[in-house]
Parts: structure tokens; sequence; C-alpha cells
């Protein structure tokens, strides 16, 4: 075989990533185009330095969660399930409910949780998104930025 050089693939892992913080106003955005940007970022994809068997997103803070738009009819159709784990205790709710309710941020942190890996990379991942219903946000001191092309 001929002598060839070959360019190693640069393989990240997470304690060499430097992670941005980044704030998104959920206020008049389609629920699941919002959904997949920031399921992109938390993801790392949008690096060029991504690599998929490592944590290698940023924070996301989404504020006015309870402001989101669903297409459709999916405001009176879709319904949110959730189980204590006894018996006949499944509580189901429909996304109008939900968004009426004090934890109408469920709503985004579900739709972004569908979107990535069912492992223990993607609940990993899950911990640095955080969604508040309202305007405010605690996160001011590590000086989030405005998500691009949202």
């Amino acid at each position: 075989m001929a002598n060839r050089a070959f360019a190693a693939t640069k393989s990240v892992s997470s304690d060499e990533v430097e992670r941005q913080w980044y704030v998104v106003d959920a206020e008049d955005l389609v629920l699941g185009r919002l959904a997949t940007r920031i399921a992109t970022v938390l993801r790392g994809k949008h690096k060029p330095s991504f690599t998929p068997h490592s944590d290698t997103g940023d924070h996301v803070i989404v504020v006015n969660a309870d402001k989101v738009q669903l297409t459709g009819r999916k405001r009176e159709q879709k319904t949110y399930h959730r189980h204590s784990g006894y018996m006949g205790s499944i509580k189901s709710v429909t996304a109008d409910q939900l968004l009426a309710s004090a934890h109408s941020d469920r709503v985004v942190r579900s739709a972004v949780r569908g979107m990535l890996p069912k492992n223990t990379l993607g609940r990993q991942m899950l911990s640095k998104l955080r969604v508040y219903a309202g305007p405010d946000h605690p996160h001011a001191s590590q000086k989030p930025e405005e998500l691009p092309n949202v």
C-alpha cells in the first residue's frame, strides 16, 4: 500500500469545550421550530468541534415560554401525560391547559427533550436548558447573548 498521510480527526471531550450562554425570547415563536434550534445548540451541532459522543453544547435560557405559539389545532388537541408511578394515576392535560397553568415551561421543555438523544448524554444536555414562563431570568451574571437564527 502506498504511503499516505491521513489527517487525524480531532475528538473533543466535554472538559475542553468553551460553553456560551444564549437567551431566547419565545414570544410568538412556533414551538417546533424553536425546539429544533434549541436542541441543536444544546447538542453542540452548531460548532465545528461537534463530537457525537460527548457533550459539546452551550447553555440556553428560554423566557416567555407561556407565550409560545402552536400551529393548527394543537393547542386544543395535543395532550401531555404524567404518571406518579402508582397504578391508575396517569394524568392528561391539553397544551392549552398546560400553557395556562403555573407549569407552562413544561411545553417547551418537553418539545426539546424529545429532540435530544434518549440516553445519559441527552439528560446531561437537557440540564443546560433553563425555561422561564415570564420575561425575567436570574442568569444575568453569565452575560447571555441573543441566540441567532431563531
